[in-house]
C-alpha cells in the first residue's frame, strides 16, 4: 500500500520538525515547507494526498494558500490555528478547508483527524436510506432528484439544471447526508458526527460554513435553516 503523502506548511521550526517526525512514525510521507510560497511550489510539484496549512505563515498566508490550492484541486485541506475563536478559522473554512485543528495539538489527535478526512475522501458511496425517512424521486440508476438538482450517490456526481456541479468530497458527503433524508431536519451535531466523524461536541462553525459553501453551488434556497435545530434539504 502506498504511503499517504502529506504537505505540511508551518513556519515554526520546532513545531514543523516535531510534527513531521510524529507523522512519519505513523507511516505518512511528509513534505514540509516553512512558508506559503514554498508550500504552493511543493504542492504543484508533489501533488500530495492531503495538506496541513498553518494559518499564520509568511509569504503567502495559510488562508490564501488554501484558496490557491482549492482553485487547482479538491485535495483535502486541514487548517492549523493557534486560536479556536479566531476569525482565521472561519476564513480558512470559507477558503475551502475541510477541517481545522487548534494549536497546540496532540499528535494522536492530528493523526486521527487526518485519517477521518481521508476516509471521507475515499468514501465510494453515500449513506443509505433510513427507516421512517422520506425518499427522493429516483428517476434512473439510483439518481436522486430534487427539482432541478440531481444527486448520483454511486457515481458521486451532482448536476443542477443538467450541468455538472463541482463539489469537494466534504461538500459531497454533506449533500449525501441531506439527500438521504430530504425534508428531515438534521442537527449540526448529527452532521458533525456523520460527516466529520466527531463523536463528541465539535465546532459547529465547520458545519455552518460548509452549508453556506454548498448552498452557493446547488442553490441558496435548496437547504433550509431551521432555527434552533439545524438544516434540511427541500424535496
Amino acid at each position: 500500500m502506498a504511503e499517504t503523502h502529506v504537505l505540511f506548511v508551518e513556519d515554526d521550526d520546532v513545531i514543523r520538525e516535531a510534527t513531521q517526525l510524529a507523522l512519519e512514525r505513523d507511516g505518512f510521507l511528509v513534505t514540509a515547507a516553512p512558508d506559503g510560497l514554498t508550500g504552493l511550489e511543493r504542492f504543484r510539484a508533489d501533488r500530495p494526498d492531503i495538506a496541513l496549512l498553518d494559518v499564520m505563515v509568511p509569504g503567502l498566508d495559510g488562508v490564501s494558500l488554501c484558496r490557491r490550492i482549492r482553485d487547482e484541486s479538491t485535495v483535502p485541506v486541514i487548517m492549523l490555528s493557534a486560536r479556536a475563536d479566531s476569525i482565521d478559522v472561519v476564513l480558512g473554512l470559507e477558503a475551502g478547508a475541510d477541517d481545522y485543528v487548534t494549536k497546540p495539538f496532540d499528535g494522536a489527535v492530528l493523526v486521527a483527524r487526518i485519517r477521518a478526512v481521508l476516509r471521507r475522501f475515499g468514501h465510494a458511496s453515500g449513506p443509505g436510506g433510513r427507516a421512517g425517512e422520506a425518499a427522493a424521486e429516483e428517476p434512473d440508476g439510483g439518481v436522486l432528484r430534487f427539482g432541478d438538482l440531481e444527486v448520483d450517490p454511486e457515481g458521486m456526481e451532482v448536476r443542477k439544471g443538467g450541468r455538472r456541479v463541482a463539489l469537494t468530497p466534504t461538500e459531497m458527503r454533506l449533500l449525501l447526508e441531506f439527500s438521504a433524508a430530504p425534508g428531515t431536519v438534521l442537527s449540526r451535531d448529527r452532521l458533525l458526527e456523520r460527516v466529520w466523524e466527531y463523536g463528541w461536541g465539535g465546532d459547529t462553525r465547520v458545519v455552518d460554513v460548509h452549508v453556506q459553501r454548498l448552498r452557493g453551488k446547488i442553490g441558496q434556497d435548496r437547504i433550509e435553516t431551521v432555527r434552533g435545530f439545524g438544516y434540511k434539504l427541500k424535496g
